[in-house]
C-alpha cells in the first residue's frame, strides 16, 4: 500500500506520517466546506433564475446546517468503528451525488433535498469532527496547533472558494459553479484513498510526540455509542457551557455572516464579486488567527481564550453597521473579524479531550458541534427571515453581536470536573 512504504520513507527522514494524514485531512475539510459555503453566493442567482424567496432558499440551507451538525456525533461513532477513509469517501460520494443532481433541479422541494437533507448529510458524515479525530489520534504533540490547521481549513474552503464560484457564476452561470465543486470533489476523494489512514497503529507508529504506548482501553461500549456518551456528557457543566457557546459560534459565523454577507452586501450596492473578496480576505485572516489560536492553545488558560475570541467579535459584529459598507471600512472588519472567526475552535477541542479523554473526545466535541450547527441553522434562518420582514439584515447583526457579547463570560464559568473513565459493567 502508498501510505505504508511513504511512510517508511519519511521515517528515514524523521518526518512522521500523522502530518500527511493531517494534510489529506486538511484537503477533504477544505473541500467539503467549499461545499457547505458555495450556496450562500448563489442566494442571488437562484432567486432571479427561479422567483425563490430568501425565506425558502434560507430554509435549504438552515436545514444543511442542522444536518452537518446533528450528523457529527454519529459521525464519529462510525469512524471509530469503520475507519477514517471509509467513512470520508462515503461522505464525499454523497455529497457529489446531491451536488451533481442540483444541476438539474427546478423546484424549491428539490432544493430542499438536495442542498439540505442530501449535502447536509454527506457533509455532516465529516463535519469538523475530521479534525478532531485526526488531532486526538495521530498526535500528542502540537495537537492544539494541528487543531488550529485543520479548523482553519474548515473556514478557508468556505471564504476562500467564494470570490471563484461567484465568478464562475457570473461569467458561465451558477452551474458552471457546481460544476467545479464537482472536480474538487473528485481530487479530494482520490487523495483520502491513497494517503489515509485510520490510526498510527495501522503503521505501527505511536501518535506524534508520545514515547510510550496508549494504555488499553478498559470498555468500547460507551465510547462506540454516541447516545450514551450524550447522556454521560450532558450530566457535566463544561458539556453545557462548552454546547452553548458553540451555538453562539454558529450564529454568529456560518449562519449569518457566511450564508447572508452576500445579499446584506447587495443592498448596499455592492457586487457579489467584491462581496466575496471580502469573504476571501476574512478567510484568509482567519486562517492566519486560527493557526495561531491553535499555538496560544496548547500554552494559555483555553476558558481566557475563549473569553476574549468572543467578546472581539461580539464587538466586530456590533461595529459592521458603522462601516457604511464601503470596501475600507469592510476590510478593516474582514481583519479583526477574519482573525476570530473559529479561532474558537482549538480551545474547544482542547478543552473536550481534557474532560472528556482522548477516546471519546471526538463524540464529545460532535455533540457540542451539534450546538454550533444549531446556530448556525437558527442564524441562517433568522436572517433571511428578518430580512424579507423588515427589509433589512441590521437586527440580524445586532442580535448576534449581542449573544457573543454573553457567551464571553459564560466561557469563564466552565468548571474543572472530568467525565470519569468508563469502566467494563
Amino acid at each position: 500500500m502508498l501510505s505504508t512504504t511513504l511512510s517508511r520513507r519519511l521515517e528515514q527522514r524523521e518526518i512522521h506520517y500523522g502530518w500527511i494524514v493531517a494534510a489529506t485531512a486538511f484537503l477533504t475539510m477544505l473541500v467539503t466546506a467549499g461545499t457547505i459555503g458555495a450556496p450562500s453566493v448563489l442566494i442571488l442567482p437562484l432567486q432571479k433564475e427561479f422567483g425563490w424567496e430568501a425565506t425558502e432558499i434560507s430554509a435549504a440551507l438552515a436545514m444543511r446546517f442542522i444536518l452537518f451538525g446533528l450528523m457529527a456525533p454519529f459521525a464519529a461513532a462510525l469512524m471509530n468503528r469503520f475507519g477514517m477513509r471509509s467513512m470520508a469517501l462515503t461522505a464525499l460520494t454523497v455529497v457529489f451525488t446531491g451536488m451533481g443532481l442540483s444541476l438539474f433541479m427546478r423546484e424549491v422541494w428539490q432544493l430542499v433535498v438536495l442542498w439540505g437533507f442530501v449535502v447536509g448529510t454527506g457533509t455532516g458524515l465529516t463535519a469538523m469532527v475530521m479534525g478532531a479525530t485526526v488531532a486526538t489520534r495521530w498526535f500528542t504533540a502540537r495537537r492544539g496547533l494541528v487543531v488550529g490547521l485543520l479548523t482553519a481549513s474548515t473556514a478557508t474552503g468556505q471564504l476562500v472558494f467564494m470570490p471563484l464560484i461567484a465568478a464562475l457564476t457570473e461569467a458561465y452561470g451558477w452551474r458552471a459553479a457546481i460544476l467545479f465543486i464537482l472536480g474538487m470533489l473528485f481530487v479530494s476523494a482520490a487523495a483520502m484513498l491513497l494517503f489515509m489512514r485510520d490510526r498510527p497503529s495501522d503503521l505501527g507508529l505511536r501518535p506524534y510526540g508520545q514515547v510510550v504506548d496508549d494504555p488499553p482501553a478498559t470498555s468500547t461500549l460507551k465510547t462506540n455509542s454516541p447516545i450514551d456518551t450524550l447522556i454521560e456528557a450532558s450530566k457535566t457543566r463544561i458539556f453545557w457551557v462548552l454546547f452553548l457557546s458553540f451555538f453562539v459560534c454558529g450564529a454568529s459565523t456560518n449562519g449569518l455572516i457566511q450564508t447572508h454577507f452576500v445579499s446584506l452586501c447587495a443592498d448596499y450596492g455592492m457586487t457579489a464579486i467584491t462581496a466575496t473578496g471580502i469573504l476571501a480576505m476574512i478567510g484568509l485572516f482567519d486562517f492566519a488567527g486560527t493557526v495561531a489560536s491553535g499555538w496560544l492553545s496548547d500554552r494559555y488558560d483555553n476558558r481566557w481564550l475563549l473569553f476574549w475570541y468572543y467578546g472581539l467579535r461580539g464587538l466586530s459584529l456590533l461595529w459592521l453597521p458603522f462601516t457604511g459598507f464601503e470596501f475600507l471600512g469592510l476590510s478593516i472588519f474582514a481583519i479583526f473579524y477574519g482573525l476570530d472567526w473559529v479561532a474558537t475552535v482549538p480551545p474547544t477541542v482542547k478543552l473536550t479531550a481534557r474532560h472528556f479523554g482522548r477516546e471519546r473526545a471526538n463524540m464529545v466535541f460532535g455533540w457540542v458541534f451539534t450546538g454550533h450547527q444549531i446556530g448556525a441553522a437558527f442564524a441562517a434562518f433568522g436572517g433571511g427571515f428578518i430580512r424579507d420582514t423588515y427589509a433589512s439584515y441590521l437586527p440580524a447583526l445586532m442580535i448576534a453581536g449581542a449573544l457573543c457579547l454573553m457567551a464571553a463570560p459564560l466561557v469563564l464559568s466552565a468548571g474543572t470536573t472530568k467525565l470519569k473513565p468508563a469502566t467494563v459493567s
